[in-house]
């Protein structure tokens, strides 16, 4: 399913606090609504820099319709990429901010560091049940497996994930009329077509090296990933052993992103007459995706390639079957050791007699 994110169901409401660093003037009495519209748009003309020095991690790339997009290649553990993207929201004072998330991750706008800090190092039962209900077994691991490697970065910095973003949420808030996009594919996507892209031996492999990271992780580390060469090495070393993973999470993301900001890079209206302007657009992405987005920038791109789900696999419903089977085999037994009343009484309950029913699915159809 395709995703517009410049639809105003996908937009993220910005930050209430806008007061303190650059409070907006007190609205003059007697002044009309559409003078007041006009006044913020001038003020907001006034503090947008020209010629803006911003960091070495912000790249500038020009739409056809001479719309602007600083894009802030980012490090997802790193205090200094919070400083690049304030300052570059602050210089340029956008139209609009897209930020590398979906709808599903959301919540970490809006969580204090100290929740997510805690949420990020505990990994219980319901969030394992959650995974699996939200995204199907196998990638329902993956995502849990990955979130594990999260909370081990987590834990060797004492600093949540994604506070990037957050700044990027808060600064929008303090520039008038600017708009906050969720850029990102939605992540249950990534994870089935990362999933079925492997071989069952790639999985049991990325399994295992996930349940067993703890390589010690410094922040000197994490700012090293903000450097171009260093993170395109790393992702030649990953592509060597699972090309197929770094193509659905890395390049089908960078083509999607890409999408995402050539939507909010378009003209936008300006008071008083509604003139067609060109606009300006602050992207905050993690720098792995830089080099794709430059490279995908002017091209013409297909999204429903990427955002479609290839149905189960014959083994896929093999291996649920055979599943299934092993549950209803030990629930046999149980049944067997409880005596026949009680047997009867198990075999009674909604849950088994689901169970039963769905023992003999329809296999898919042959491609």
């Amino acid at each position: 399913m395709d995703q517009d994110n410049n639809s105003e169901d996908d937009l993220v409401g910005p930050s209430e606090d806008a007061s303190e660093d650059e409070s907006l003037p007190s609205r003059p009495p007697g002044l009309s609504d559409s003078e007041a519209v006009e006044l913020l748009w001038q003020v907001r003309a006034q503090r947008r820099q020209s010629s803006p020095e911003l960091p070495e991690t912000v790249t500038r790339l020009t739409a056809p319709d001479g719309s602007l997009l600083y894009l802030v290649g980012t490090a997802h553990f790193s205090d200094s990429s919070k400083k690049d993207v304030a300052t570059t929201i602050r210089a340029v004072q956008p139209d609009v901010v897209v930020v590398e998330l979906c709808q599903y991750r959301v919540s970490m706008l809006k969580m204090d560091e100290k929740t997510l800090l805690k949420e990020a190092k505990d990994i219980n039962l319901d969030k394992v049940q959650q995974a699996i209900k939200q995204n199907g077994v196998m990638s329902g691991l993956m995502q849990i497996l990955l979130l594990k490697v999260s909370a081990h970065i987590t834990e060797q910095l004492g600093m949540a994930p994604g506070g990037e973003f957050r700044e990027a949420f808060k600064q929008a808030g303090r520039v008038p009329f600017c708009k906050f996009h969720l850029g990102d594919r939605p992540i249950p996507v990534t994870f089935k077509r990362a999933i079925a892209a492997l071989s069952l031996w790639q999985k049991a492999r990325l399994a295992w090296g996930l349940c067993f990271l703890s390589d010690p992780i410094s922040k000197e580390d994490v700012e090293k990933c903000k450097q171009k060469d260093l993170l395109e090495q790393t992702m030649l070393e990953m592509i060597g052993e699972f090309p197929a993973l770094h193509q659905t999470i890395v390049a089908e993301r960078d083509i999607y992103l890409t999408h995402t900001l050539r939507q909010a890079a378009r003209c936008v209206e300006a008071p008083p007459n509604a003139q067609k302007v060109p606009a300006v657009v602050v992207g905050v992405v993690g720098m792995g995706h830089v080099p794709g987005i430059e490279r995908n920038w002017e091209k013409d791109l297909n999204i429903q390639e990427i955002m479609s789900v290839a149905p189960p696999s014959r083994f896929g419903w093999m291996l649920r079957t055979v599943l299934k089977a092993g549950v209803i085999g030990v629930l046999g037994y149980a049944c067997y050791r409880a005596g026949g009343g009680m047997g009867r009484a198990l075999l009674s309950l909604p849950a088994v007699q689901s169970l039963l029913d769905n023992l003999r699915p329809l296999p898919p159809a042959a491609a």
